[in-house]
């Protein structure tokens, strides 16, 4: 997930999930590989590490929306793709407005420096320079202020992801396991807390296509007897913090509306061998 110059910048899709075991996984995933090919963007056959911020309102409308089954909402996270690098205030990480309308998933992201992400989502401030993502940032401006968003908490899992060739062109079946969550310190760069979501044997499969899932998969769903599951990370991970916290077992995972810290604040924060890039630099750049 190094290379971002050309990745998609929006699209429509439908998404179709499940949750399975392990066992269920690792034998979907040997009959994939004589479809599907795995994600040339990951490591070792298709894998990669995924870390999102989600922010809600002060008093949660995002998630309650979801759980009231509304037909079109919205939700703002921003995600870093994990890899061997040290996460600075320069690194490139993704804001996205993922919106559901009926059974269509829509997604719209731009990809800033983590510092001007920060200074959108936190502190409101409008990038100087926007190009081609004008439209997208100017809705997720607009949206910050709608909602009052701020920081809700972190979720980091680790996916397997394959993909269609020529045959199955935008096909997309990703594995998710790991799955944890994060309600304080929500910061991209914070330690984890590994609070997990789910039982550690279940995994979380998730079918993407543009149109319709080809013939062959449909069959290999029936014969291995999957049910669609209206999962929402999110949500769980919600879900999973107020448990958490009433049981008294971790005073960590209380969740409590966050005041969104500014962009200066948060990247205080950062390791101290973490050098803040040059601020004359920066303003050179744009």
């Amino acid at each position: 997930m190094n290379n971002l110059s050309h990745t998609i910048r929006r699209f429509n899709r439908f998404e179709l999930k499940y949750i399975i075991t392990m066992k269920q996984a690792a034998q979907f995933k040997e009959q994939l590989r004589a479809y599907l090919i795995p994600d040339e963007h990951g490591r070792n056959n298709g894998r990669y590490q995924v870390c999102n911020l989600y922010y809600d309102s002060p008093d949660y409308r995002c998630y309650q929306e979801k759980m009231d089954g509304c037909k079109s909402r919205r939700k703002l996270r921003l995600r870093r793709y994990m890899n061997d690098e040290n996460l600075t205030e320069g690194t490139s990480i993704f804001v996205e407005i993922k919106q559901r309308i009926d059974r269509v998933t829509q997604k719209r992201r731009v990809i800033l420096p983590y510092r001007k992400a920060l200074l959108l989502c936190n502190d409101r401030q409008f990038p100087d320079s926007c190009g081609e993502d004008s439209t997208v940032i100017e809705e997720i401006y607009a949206f910050v202020w709608q909602y009052n968003l701020i920081p809700a908490n972190i979720i980091r899992y680790e996916r397997q992801a394959f993909i269609g060739t020529d045959y199955d062109i935008g096909l997309r079946v990703t594995f998710d396991t790991n799955l944890s969550f994060q309600a304080s310190n929500l910061y991209l760069h914070a330690q984890s807390t590994y609070l997990p979501m789910l039982n550690p044997n279940l995994v979380v499969m998730e079918i993407k296509v543009n149109e319709r899932i080809p013939y062959w998969l449909t069959e290999m769903i029936a014969f291995h007897n999957l049910q669609i599951n209206n999962f929402s990370k999110y949500c769980q991970s919600i879900n999973a913090a107020h448990s958490i916290s009433a049981a008294g077992i971790n005073p960590n995972a209380r969740l409590h509306p966050y005041l969104a810290e500014r962009s200066d604040e948060v990247l205080s924060s950062i390791p101290s061998i973490f050098h803040p890039l040059n601020q004359n630099m920066e303003v050179g750049r744009n």
